[in-house]
């Protein structure tokens, strides 16, 4: 196995492998490539605890490293997951909530572990791209979702 030369690390109390292990079952295109046990007591933690966990979430390289409560996940970074529809957003946005997560405001949402996600429609970042009075369409009405609703952001961009 090759190791990326350039990964996202996440920072975990103890769950890496769980949350690795749910990121690899929900999104296509994404794996756990290993689990590392700490070779000795570190200041979280014990010998053969899991240290950390090499995983990829679409495509992305990453590495969760089980370092204890010192940090936090923030919305300072989130996943982006592109979806094709309706039926796609609602399957990742039900996953990541219906799993100890939490909704937030225009698209984002949060898993049990504090990882900010946006899952955004396709629909929705071509009207933000097409600039104008369609984005600004898009835009407003974006800004009255949580989960983000194609039909309707297709209805604002049409006008």
């Amino acid at each position: 196995m090759t190791l990326a030369k350039n990964r996202i690390c996440l920072w975990f109390d103890t769950e890496a492998e769980a949350a690795a292990r749910f990121y690899a079952r929900v999104f296509p295109d994404s794996t756990v490539t290993a689990v590392h046990r700490a070779p000795a007591d570190l200041p979280s933690g014990k010998a053969g605890d899991v240290l950390t966990v090499e995983f990829s979430v679409a495509g992305l390289p990453c590495i969760g490293l089980n370092g204890g409560p010192a940090f936090r996940p923030n919305e300072a970074f989130s996943f982006q997951i592109t979806t094709e529809d309706q039926e796609e957003t609602d399957r990742y946005w039900s996953a990541i909530t219906g799993n100890g997560g939490r909704e937030s405001a225009c698209g984002w949402c949060k898993d049990r572990w504090g990882v900010s996600w946006q899952i955004t429609p396709r629909v929705l970042t071509e009207a933000l791209a097409a600039g104008g009075d369609e984005a600004r369409r898009a835009f407003a009405a974006m800004m009255t979702m949580h989960k983000i609703d194609v039909a309707a952001i297709s209805a604002a961009r049409r006008g």
